[in-house]
């Protein structure tokens, strides 16, 4: 009789650590999920911080340029 309990409590704490151990599994996939998403993220906002940096940069050579040709124009 004590084999059987002892058989089944066995059984009982393996099904229990069989679950816990998926259970962290799939936490841990969804937390590797979330930084792959938040790496993605700051790709991007990189990539869009480089593009704006990159138009003003454009916008503020034009404004030189058209500040000398206006600076020439009225020398004349």
């Amino acid at each position: 009789m004590s084999i059987a309990i002892v058989a089944i409590i066995g059984g009982v704490i393996i099904s229990l650590a069989g679950i816990f151990t998926d259970a962290r599994t799939r936490q841990q996939k969804i937390k590797l999920k979330s930084i792959d998403k938040e790496l993605e993220l700051e790709k991007l906002r990189l990539e869009t911080y480089t593009m704006e940096t990159e138009k003003m940069r454009l916008e503020l050579e034009q404004s030189k340029v058209l500040l000398l040709e206006e600076k020439q124009n009225s020398n004349k």
